[in-house]
């Protein structure tokens, strides 16, 4: 109903006019900067295109998702998933076109592992005859598909998996059987209650021919079994399988739980590009790449890096359009009857949310570099070429570690630096939060992950250092090479860089900490014969130091190869490469003294050149965000609204599209009755408990 408060305006300035003056102050071309970073494969268009065609559908309306149970949720996400496949087939939606529509809905699509697992698997792991069949089905959803294979008990360690594929030679037949409980199938999205068929990861188990009876394993293998009937949908007998409940996030996908109990499936169903058993004679052809097993690990990875960017942009959004607008305090030197100030005009907030701004630039030309170096190695990979295999695993591992900290953190930091607004519903920070959550876990833990990014490089450094004097196979080698010599020639003192004055040498600086680092960790290990295990932290931040230089030097890279962007916008740009190199070596500045890449006296002024830099980007904040083009109706909150109308949204939430507040309830403790006027006892909710 109307209320006197339909007239009630915000106090002065209010949103509109604060961030109007916000983009009037900043001479950089919102729209320019915008094509630069989404235009190149027509992200903008098809974003400008089908926003409105979803927006036209009631299902995908936001007001009241939040309110809903977790089984309600996940009704609304399949119905959803539904009417989005539909809408492609309807509006002949590329997949790209597919993706985007699922992107501006948010909602992580329960059929999301059939698209993005399911299909690469068979794509990549498949041979010819297996990619003839399964395709068409897959790819016109004929059939659902997920892809299971962490478990119970095993899910990092992929070579501790505990679930059997026993050939039985007889019946030309694997046999899939879960001999333990924690050999149960876990956390497998797609699964739980929509999948009929899914690729399943298992120990080979081939008969010992020393040893009658005995079987040898072979190593994790994927197989792509049915596991639901095609009918009534219930599972096949033998299987069991089922979603394993709420979770910090993700409450529109059903990760599941699923064992086998003396399953046989047929020879065709392994997966046989790359490593086969001869179905006459049993004998097993191993791949020529052991690693080409962990291809979809490979993908998604590097996924998970090219989509940090906008995950983290989203948050960025939110926290400066907000922090703009919000106002707390006079200036404790300036006039004390004058406005109260800005909350980014003070540095503890701009210490928290203007590097994360400059980050989400770093993150956007990472994963475009990644992504070119996946699509080259696969092409490679595709020709029979394994040379780039490795490079590619250690720095998908490395940048998904990373990158998906940045981003993970990145939100929480933004969420805590907008105070009690912050936490919510109108945030527009609850789902994404809780949903990115799972992203420094899923696909490799990001401190386990680490260890293939330090063992790639100390077996890079010991051939560097078995021939320091001829050229490397490749440029990580030649920098290793070049490290020695330089070592060999100037002991333990070698150049510092100038990193106040040139963005070159905050480059070099980089590349020599995780160089330098590199050779400890070599020297550790190699020479002295440390234990592994002893040298895990230690590996962990080589990995980050690796992972941060790769950061570095591709933002100035893309800086440097520019042609296109105008003055204003690069000037701004390069702030932003500033800060973020300067705001992360000052986080990490002992490593950076320890390999001589930096005097002392430079890093004791970090911290005033890093404020320095916030004074220079501040002014730009709102439009370097608006480049982002993040729409409102993907942002989905009241403090990160374009137009600035933070509190008529945030109260307007609260009192009128609120279903709690249309309830009245008995606040008596002596009466059982809940709702007045119900003369329900509370026997209503207990039989949900």
């Amino acid at each position: 109903m109307p209320d006197f408060t339909d007239n009630l305006r915000p106090g002065q300035p209010d949103g509109p006019t604060t961030l109007a003056r916000e983009r009037q102050q900043s001479n950089i071309a919102t729209e320019e900067l915008g094509k630069h970073l989404l235009a190149s494969d027509g992200f903008l268009e098809r974003q400008a295109r089908i926003l409105p065609i979803i927006q036209k559908e009631p299902l995908f309306s936001k007001d009241q998702q939040q309110n809903l149970s977790r089984p309600e949720r996940f009704k609304l996400g399949v119905a959803r998933a539904k009417l989005l496949r539909r809408m492609r087939d309807a509006h002949k939606w590329s997949y790209l076109e597919y993706q985007m529509a699922e992107y501006l809905v948010d909602d992580v699509s329960p059929y999301f592992l059939h698209m993005e697992m399911f299909i690469t698997t068979i794509r990549e792991q498949a041979n010819e005859e297996q990619r003839a069949y399964w395709l068409p089905l897959t790819e016109s959803w004929k059939i659902i598909g997920a892809y299971a294979q962490t478990e119970l008990g095993h899910g990092s360690n992929v070579r501790g998996l505990e679930l059997e594929a026993r050939w039985d030679g007889r019946t030309k037949e694997f046999i899939l059987h879960s001999p333990t409980l924690t050999a149960s199938k876990w956390w497998n999205g797609s699964l739980g209650r929509l999948a009929n068929h899914t690729i399943v990861v298992a120990q080979l188990l081939l008969p010992d021919p020393s040893s009658p009876g005995q079987y040898v394993s072979h190593g994790p293998h994927p197989f792509i079994v049915q596991v639901r009937d095609m009918k009534t949908h219930q599972p096949l007998d033998g299987i069991v399988v089922g979603d394993i409940g709420p979770k910090y996030g993700y409450i529109t996908m059903d990760n599941a739980y699923m064992l086998f109990n003396q399953f046989r499936i047929p020879h065709s169903a392994m997966l046989s590009r790359y490593s086969n058993v001869d179905p006459n004679t049993g004998v097993y052809t191993k791949p020529e790449q052991p690693a080409l097993i962990y291809g979809s690990l490979t993908y998604v990875r590097a996924n998970m890096v090219h989509r940090a960017r906008l995950v983290l942009a989203r948050a960025v959004t939110i926290a400066v359009r907000y922090s703009s607008v919000r106002r707390q305090f006079q200036d404790r030197d300036g006039d004390k009857k004058g406005p109260e100030m800005s909350v980014l005009d003070y540095p503890t907030v701009q210490i928290r949310i203007l590097p994360l701004l400059a980050t989400t630039f770093a993150l956007h030309y990472t994963g475009l570099a990644m992504q070119a170096v996946y699509q080259n190695a696969r092409q490679d990979i595709e020709k029979g070429n394994f040379n780039s295999l490795a490079h590619m695993h250690s720095m998908s591992s490395g940048l998904k570690s990373l990158c998906t900290i940045l981003a993970a953190d990145g939100i929480e930091t933004c969420r805590r630096a907008m105070g009690g607004h912050g936490f919510g519903g109108g945030s527009g920070l609850i789902q994404i939060n809780s949903d990115y959550l799972s992203k420094p876990t899923v696909e490799g833990d990001n401190w386990m992950i680490t260890q293939q990014v330090a063992a790639y490089l100390i077996k890079k450094m010991t051939a560097a250092a078995k021939s320091p004097d001829t050229a490397g196979i490749d440029e990580t080698e030649d920098k290793f090479k070049e490290f020695i010599r330089n070592k060999r020639r100037s002991g333990s003192e070698q150049q510092t860089y100038n990193i106040l004055n040139s963005d070159l040498d905050i480059v070099k600086s980089f590349e020599r900490r995780a160089t330098a680092m590199a050779y400890d960790a070599y020297e550790q290990r190699v020479i002295k014969k440390q234990n592994w295990n002893s040298l895990l932290i230690q590996l962990h931040k080589l990995s980050r130091a690796q992972s941060e230089s790769i950061i570095v030097t591709t933002f100035f890279g893309a800086l440097s190869n520019d042609k296109t962007l105008s003055t204003p916008i690069k000037t701004v740009l390069w702030d932003c490469f500033r800060l973020f190199a300067l705001y992360s070596m000052e986080n990490e500045s002992f490593e950076f003294f320890r390999s001589t890449a930096v005097a002392q006296a430079d890093l004791n002024n970090l911290a005033s050149r890093v404020q320095d830099l916030m004074a220079r980007i501040r002014p730009h904040a709102v439009k370097l965000v608006d480049s982002w083009m993040i729409p409102d109706y993907l942002l989905d909150s009241a403090l990160g609204r374009h137009d600035g109308r933070v509190y008529e949204d945030l109260f307007n939430r609260a009192h009128r599209l609120n279903p709690l507040n249309r309830i009245t309830f008995n606040p008596n403790y002596w009466e059982d009755e809940i709702v007045k006027g119900s003369g329900d006892n509370g026997g209503s909710i207990l039989s949900k408990l």
